[in-house]
């Protein structure tokens, strides 16, 4: 079963935005924190940004600090990721993800992860 469901992803020119959504099935996410991680191509996967429970408490990467936002409703399964002046090695496949134990910060070796969408920023 499907847990995680994104969309959003695509082909956009340099310096352009794209908005990534994920929702969790019937709310079971909303007391977990949740994020976006990605995996460019020969690489491996790395945190972008995540999102307390609350909505109250981020965590970005230094590579996309100033550009993206994440967002969610406090208490909410859905999470969202504004990308702005997306430069080409922003390129990747992007994977929503929530942690099933904590509220403020998510490990991968629990999370439970969407099916991951691609992202593709042309130069």
């Amino acid at each position: 079963q499907v847990q995680l469901e994104e969309s959003g992803g695509g082909l956009v020119q340099a310096g352009g935005s794209l908005r990534l959504s994920c929702t969790g099935f019937d709310g079971i996410f909303d007391s977990y924190a949740m994020g976006w991680f990605r995996q460019p191509p020969g690489k491996e996967r790395e945190l972008v940004a995540s999102i307390s429970w609350s909505g109250d408490y981020e965590i970005y990467s230094d590579s996309v600090k100033g550009r993206f936002v994440i967002s969610r409703e406090r208490g909410k399964s859905t999470v969202r990721l504004q990308m702005n002046s997306l430069k080409p090695e922003d390129t990747a496949i992007y994977y929503c993800a929530a942690d099933t134990q904590s509220g403020l910060a998510i490990d991968p070796r629990r999370a439970r992860w969407g099916q991951g969408t691609q992202v593709t920023v042309s130069s």
